[in-house]
């Protein structure tokens, strides 16, 4: 069976935990490509060379979950070569045998505009600040500045911006728990499989 769930959204909106529980219910194959952007933007020097000769095993690199990390990927995700480089094994990995959920920023208006699920996940810049705050600490008003400053480069950027597919599911977390957006997650990608 081939089956693609796309969600995008922006940082800290939920949408990795969502995906995740997503893959795990329903057994299908998960992948952050934001990822793919942290380690091209922490492997450093020549970001297009580092995205054309990038491995899995730079993946699992321990300081990819760093706000660093995350400010160096939206600057190299704004760079069309970067993004060109990475089209096809995301593809590949979508269309997959088995079923696929990636989740990023352009999955569903880019990457799999055929993709059977389209999920938008967002909540609140104040909401997602407060959240990765509580990952990483530091100052929270910064915390909230570096999100909004993400955001304004994600959605402003000429190629693939952030943005909803037109035939996405939006689902707003600002006030539900881990538990409530899983399930309306979940409901949407059940109403959809085909019956087997």
């Amino acid at each position: 069976m081939i089956f693609t769930v796309a969600i995008d959204g922006p940082a800290a909106a939920g949408k990795g935990t969502i995906s995740r529980a997503i893959a795990d219910r329903f057994g299908f194959r998960h992948l952050d490509t934001g990822l793919l952007y942290r380690a091209v933007g922490a492997l450093g020097g020549d970001p297009v060379a580092a995205a054309r000769a990038l491995r899995p095993e730079d993946l699992a690199r321990d300081d990819l979950r760093t706000l660093q990390a995350g400010q160096a990927a939206s600057r190299v995700a704004a760079i069309p070569e970067v993004r060109a480089a990475l089209l096809d094994f995301q593809r590949r990995f979508a269309r997959g045998e088995g079923g696929a959920v990636l989740d990023g920023r352009d999955i569903g208006t880019v990457i799999c505009p055929e993709a059977e699920v389209k999920l938008y996940v967002t909540a609140s810049p104040e909401v997602r600040a407060h959240r990765r705050w509580l990952e990483v600490g530091g100052d929270e008003a910064r915390v909230l500045a570096e999100v909004r400053e993400r955001d304004a480069r994600d959605m402003g950027r000429a190629d693939a911006p952030l943005k909803p597919a037109p035939d996405a599911v939006l689902i707003d977390t600002s006030a539900m728990g881990i538990d409530e957006a899983v399930a309306a997650a979940c409901a949407v990608v059940a109403d959809r499989l085909p019956q087997r």
